[in-house]
């Protein structure tokens, strides 16, 4: 008997990370490692918060003793927010990040980013979403003018290739083959870039905002 697969879905998730200001200095170093482990950088951003801004971005923590401590470690100089895009982003983020306690990072997770640009219980290097209506909530407070759709799944996933990508792919196709390039991977996409027929609606140019 003959056992159907599923079909493959198409999901995209995003999260919210944080180069926090004692290690902004290694902000170059650390895309690097995020972009080589898969990730997009969909926009970035640098900025620094006030007392009160990190207070309502912490606002979970309220009430904790580390509380007051935090908001004075995350408004103590600039940071650089980055809302990061793949399959399964959220996990894969937090999975790369370690735990939020660097000596625990340190201990059993050598390899982590919190182990490697962690230093105390305080200061631990980066953040990460805890979830998918925590990523929403802090992608909105740092970057208010994204705009965050649903990504889509399944059969809505399948009804938007047909509709948007395969006509264009399909003429980008033909033209290849017309043309029969030297190396028609490269040939394709440039084709492809050239002739999008939607405008992205998401930035592609990263955006720095100094303090």
């Amino acid at each position: 008997m003959q056992t159907l697969m599923p079909p493959p879905q198409i999901y995209v998730e995003r999260t919210l990370a944080l180069i926090k200001p004692d290690i902004i200095h290694k902000e170059d170093e650390i895309e690097d490692i995020i972009l080589r482990s898969g990730f997009t950088i969909v926009q970035k951003r640098k900025l620094q918060l006030s007392p009160e801004q990190c207070s309502n971005f912490y606002v979970e923590q309220y009430g904790k003793m580390f509380f007051p401590n935090l908001t004075a470690y995350m408004s103590s100089g600039p940071l650089i927010a980055m809302v990061l895009a793949r399959h399964c982003a959220i996990s894969y983020w937090k999975e790369l990040l370690g735990p939020a306690n660097t000596v625990i990072a340190k201990e059993n997770f050598p390899d982590s980013l919190r182990a490697i640009y962690g230093t105390d219980d305080l200061r631990n290097g980066l953040h990460g979403s805890s979830s998918f209506s925590a990523a929403e909530r802090e992608i909105r407070f740092m970057f208010p003018e994204v705009i965050i759709e649903p990504i889509p799944v399944g059969q809505a996933a399948k009804d938007y290739l047909t509709r948007y990508v395969t006509p264009t792919l399909l003429k980008g196709l033909t033209a290849l083959c017309k043309r029969k390039p030297a190396d028609p991977f490269t040939w394709l996409a440039d084709w492809l870039i050239e002739h999008n027929p939607n405008t992205p609606r998401l930035r592609h140019n990263v955006i720095v905002e100094e303090p």
